[in-house]
């Protein structure tokens, strides 16, 4: 018990130092939180075994086919943490403001990551609705390509700028 306090202690020391206590924070956050609310969903859809209407061999189909999409979603959560981190080191955010930075980037790379946990909190609710039978595993699957876009999209703003840096 003692050893998981210390432990939460110690990442929350960890998150301070490298994501700050502001915006960048908040983004991560949120997108860790939208991860694991997808899959508590994921883990209803393998407990409540056939969905209502579908036989048992295609709620097994479905299943697998979203585990794979929830593989691709946790593979994110390194990426949205360095972009966050590169970010905080770009323009430090201790509070709500987002930082401008050169040109404003940092505005757009926020934004980015707003869309990002926006559209896995979206795939998590398309996922409870194929737990209740109501939804389509496609629904899903389109839904984490538009996570991965927008999180693909901040990494990419964040590397331009740093490009734009080093130039002469």
């Amino acid at each position: 018990m003692l050893k998981g306090l210390f432990g939460a202690s110690r990442q929350g020391r960890l998150d301070d130092a490298e994501l700050g206590k502001g915006v960048w924070r908040r983004a991560h956050d949120r997108f860790r939180r939208g991860l694991d609310r997808f899959h508590q969903m994921l883990e209803g859809l393998d407990e409540t075994g056939a969905a209502p209407g579908k036989a048992v061999g295609q709620a097994a189909e479905t299943y697998g086919a979203m585990v794979v999409v929830a593989d691709g979603l946790a593979d994110l959560l390194p990426m949205v943490r360095r972009i966050a981190a590169e970010a905080q080191r770009a323009g430090p955010s201790e509070g709500m403001e987002i930082p401008t930075g050169t040109g404003g980037y940092l505005n757009d790379v926020h934004r980015e990551l707003s869309r990002a946990g926006n559209a896995l909190a979206a795939a998590a609710e398309a996922l409870a609705l194929v737990r209740l039978g109501i939804g389509e595993a496609s629904g899903v699957a389109l839904k984490a390509e538009i996570v991965h876009r927008h999180v693909n999209g901040a990494a990419e703003l964040l590397s331009k700028a740093a490009h734009a840096d080093k130039a002469p």
